[in-house]
């Protein structure tokens, strides 16, 4: 069901192809709960956070891809569940191959059913080096253009150089709501890069 004040589906997709963020990110909110409940229901092995690294994921390949969405052969949310689907498998499939990286804690040497993450939200990206490295002032700017979710966390992390635990105590917001946000900063911030060069 469409959400107050929002436009029809169709009307946010032809506006994000032209590179709306903002219509992106109401696809987002339309969508996001009906992608997660999908999820949650078709790879019932992985937890909410790897759902909510799966939806992030989605979103970005759907925004880097949609251009090639055909509303006459599918709907949109389909269209997303199909990418979504896919990302999931891909997902299990790089699990399964880094089984061996399990540590083991205890005095048994038996797995300790703690996946060893390594800590990639916390060291910088090419993007976040870059971005850094560059002059304030078009950095400030790059976050301005931002739709409003995504201003705080981004200001947070690629300006004041906050690690992700640090803003979700500031902002008090779910860690994982925290990498999710950025990751779509950093999408959409890479597209206004891109944009800007090609003027």
């Amino acid at each position: 069901m469409a959400r107050p004040g929002s436009k029809p589906i169709d009307e946010l997709v032809r506006l994000a192809m032209i590179g709306d963020g903002a219509a992106f990110t109401q696809l987002w909110d339309t969508h996001i709960d009906a992608l997660k409940s999908y999820l949650r229901s078709t790879v019932k092995q992985l937890d909410s956070f790897y759902i909510d690294d799966i939806c992030s994921k989605s979103f970005e390949k759907a925004f880097r891809q949609i251009s090639t969405y055909d509303q006459n052969k599918s709907q949109f949310s389909t269209w997303l569940r199909t990418i979504a689907h896919n990302t999931a498998l891909d997902l299990i499939d790089q699990e399964k191959r880094v089984q061996r990286k399990y540590i083991y804690l205890d005095d048994d040497s038996k797995p300790s059913g703690v996946l060893v993450d390594t800590i990639r939200d916390e060291i910088d990206t090419p993007l976040e080096s870059i971005i850094k490295s560059e002059d304030q002032e078009q950095t400030e700017r790059y976050i301005d253009g931002l739709p409003e979710l995504y201003r705080d966390v981004a200001r947070k992390r690629l300006v004041d150089g906050l690690q992700y635990k640090e803003i979700s105590e500031e902002l008090d917001m779910e860690l994982n709501t925290v990498r999710t946000r950025i990751r779509r900063a950093k999408a959409l911030i890479e597209k206004m890069k891109s944009d800007d060069e090609q003027k």
